[in-house]
């Protein structure tokens, strides 16, 4: 439960510092402000969730591990609907065999199709690791530094508004996924490495 509340407020917050307040003079704010959310939001929220919850109930167990395998399903799901939608657009490119047309025809990088694949990789790699009992309990962050990394490359390909400098606010928060993942990767290895002493 930690993890869905986290995960739909940091979804939102994100959104709304990235994109979301650029539509506040749109006809259809509304709709805009309430539908408007950010995988990577989503991500360093319900990561959040997760540890709050952790620390409020005292629970030491190592639970990252199982999020490592749901995540990137979870997100190849969410990215055949922007397929199936017309969503999540890559930037308007020459046509050619890899792009895909929008509502309106126009040739653009296929950006949701991408980050499918990507994710797809990312769950064939962690299956490898958590089979061969390679790095047990630092899968999720070995994730979360991938995809901030996949994502902060990729976002030079979506059609997302840039708003310091070439860097959109979803590079910035990919950022923030990829020091997370690190912070958490190094605090997990102490913590281990002083159970074994």
């Amino acid at each position: 439960m930690a993890a869905l509340a986290g995960a739909f407020l940091g979804a939102k917050l994100v959104y709304l510092g990235a994109e979301g307040w650029r539509h506040w003079h749109d006809a259809d704010r509304w709709v805009q402000l309430a539908t408007g959310k950010s995988i990577i939001g989503g991500l360093l929220g319900g990561y959040a969730g997760v540890e709050i919850a952790k620390h409020l109930l005292g629970y030491t167990s190592v639970t990252g591990d199982w999020f490592a395998v749901i995540t990137p399903v979870t997100i190849m799901l969410g990215r055949i609907g922007c397929l199936l939608h017309g969503c999540c657009l890559g930037r308007v490119c020459v046509a050619s065999w890899f792009t895909v047309n929008d509502a309106v025809g126009v040739a653009r990088w296929p950006a949701a199709a991408m980050e499918f694949l990507f994710n797809a990789v990312a769950l064939s790699v962690i299956l490898l690791l958590k089979s061969q009992k390679i790095l047990p309990g630092q899968l999720f962050h070995l994730y979360l530094m991938a995809y901030g990394l996949f994502r902060f490359a990729h976002e030079f390909l979506r059609a997302t508004p840039q708003i310091l400098g070439p860097l959109s606010g979803y590079q910035i928060a990919a950022l923030g996924l990829v020091v997370l993942g690190g912070v958490g990767f190094v605090l997990r290895h102490r913590t281990d490495r002083a159970r074994t002493r």
